[in-house]
């Protein structure tokens, strides 16, 4: 598949992936712009109530007529995060025009809708409509409120915040409660004027059109859409590593003990670290896994993630409370045993192959598609799936010793039990 980026207006680009192989076409449009903690939950809030209704289907029910007569196609709003920039927007899915009935085309109406509800949402007074917002706040909070649920990700989402503390990178996707919670229309439609007409927009299509075709109806979707000094991407900055390991704990009412490491990466040779980290803990024929959840039965799981915007790795892992000091040796002598050259040719070819077959399968799904190369607009990237494989291929069992040598943990983060002692 050959990707095509190009600009269609200032500050808006669109990445143009030919795909006939799906009965679907895909059609993104995401604001980027920076992580900030006074913005985060205005911008998360935003795209909810963008949703709700445009001036010409001013509620959901008229929406979902909408969507209806384009035989069942489906827009949803999304909000993500990557690297340190905040994306915002929607993605829709429509039936492709060569599987529509009759011949008609879908592109043009799906396009313009799209177009609606970032150009033209409906508001009362000057704001957005108050029903929408307050129904949609209470979302929100909701949905900030019972991230603590899942202990895992919890304890995952901490130790970023403590490790990257002063760094955009330690923001939720979601922004916080406080500053959500004290958010008024006015501030929202003020926040989503700023947006609009500031922040870069990546669109992303994939389907069976003509790129001639797809940018005279996002030509025409996007018309009015303002453009003033529009801001570039942010690049992310790599995290520089204390000088000496923090060590933060929690206590909550809990039966498994979450252990989460954050180490700094400090070499730039991302392809030597993407297969370093794979090996390390990346995979299920990882060191971690292999040795320090089914050999020693030190975890229930026990993975790592190589952040590869920020130049970190954080290793996640549950573990009982008494085997705090044992899984936290284990995980550095296995990160020790990467960084000393000790890998088998199995386990060398295995991680290897775990990274080529996902790069592999990005095109299988529109979906992957769209998050792969948002994800690099975003970052400010251009490598292609077939470039990262290539570059994965290259890679030699030194230069993966070489880049892991540098890698130093930076932050401990422990979640216990309230009796328990680590």
């Amino acid at each position: 598949m050959e990707a095509t980026r190009i600009q269609l207006a200032q500050g808006v680009h669109l990445t143009y992936l030919p795909a006939r192989k799906f009965k679907t076409s895909l059609l993104s449009a995401q604001f980027v712009t920076p992580l900030r903690w006074e913005t985060a939950g205005a911008n998360a809030l935003l795209a909810a109530v963008l949703r709700r209704g445009t001036v010409s289907c001013p509620d959901m029910g008229a929406l979902s007529r909408k969507m209806d007569d384009l035989y069942d196609a489906s827009i949803d709003y999304t909000v993500r995060k990557k690297g340190e920039n905040q994306c915002i927007g929607f993605v829709a899915s429509f039936i492709d025009d060569r599987y529509a009935p009759g011949g008609e085309r879908l592109l043009e109406p799906a396009a313009a809708l799209l177009g609606e509800l970032i150009c033209d949402p409906v508001t009362s007074h000057g704001r957005f409509v108050p029903e929408y917002f307050e129904s949609e706040k209470t979302n929100l909070l909701e949905a900030i409120r019972s991230l603590v649920n899942d202990k895992r990700d919890w304890a995952d989402s901490r130790l970023l915040r403590t490790m990257c503390t002063g760094e955009p990178y330690s923001i939720p996707r979601l922004g916080d409660e406080e500053t959500v919670d004290k958010l008024q229309a006015l501030r929202l439609y003020d926040q989503y004027r700023d947006l609009i007409t500031t922040a870069p927009l990546e669109i992303i299509y994939s389907g069976s059109a003509e790129l001639d075709r797809v940018r005279q109806a996002l030509a025409a979707a996007f018309a009015t859409l303002p453009r003033e000094e529009v801001r570039t991407i942010a690049d992310a900055v790599p995290h520089v590593c204390r000088e000496s390991v923090q060590t933060v704990e929690d206590e909550m009412e809990v039966t498994q003990g979450k252990l989460s490491m954050g180490f700094s990466c400090g070499s730039d040779d991302m392809p030597a670290l993407l297969l370093g980290n794979t090996l390390f803990g990346g995979s299920s024929n990882s060191k971690l896994f292999l040795n320090v959840r089914e050999k020693l039965s030190l975890c229930y799981y026990a993975s790592s993630m190589y952040h590869r915007q920020k130049g970190i790795i954080t290793v996640s892992s549950g573990i009982e409370f008494q085997n705090y000091q044992r899984a936290y040796d284990e995980i550095l002598s296995q990160l020790a045993a990467v960084q000393n050259g000790e890998l088998e040719e199995w386990e060398l070819a295995g991680a290897r192959s775990t990274l080529l077959n996902s790069y592999a399968t990005v095109g299988d799904s529109q979906g992957k598609l769209e998050n792969f190369y948002l994800g690099q607009a975003a970052t400010g990237r251009s490598e292609t799936p077939a470039d990262l494989a290539q570059a994965v291929m290259e890679v030699s069992a030194e230069r993966i010793c070489r880049a892991m040598s540098m890698v130093k943990l930076d932050t401990v983060y422990f979640l216990k039990g309230k009796e328990a002692q680590a």
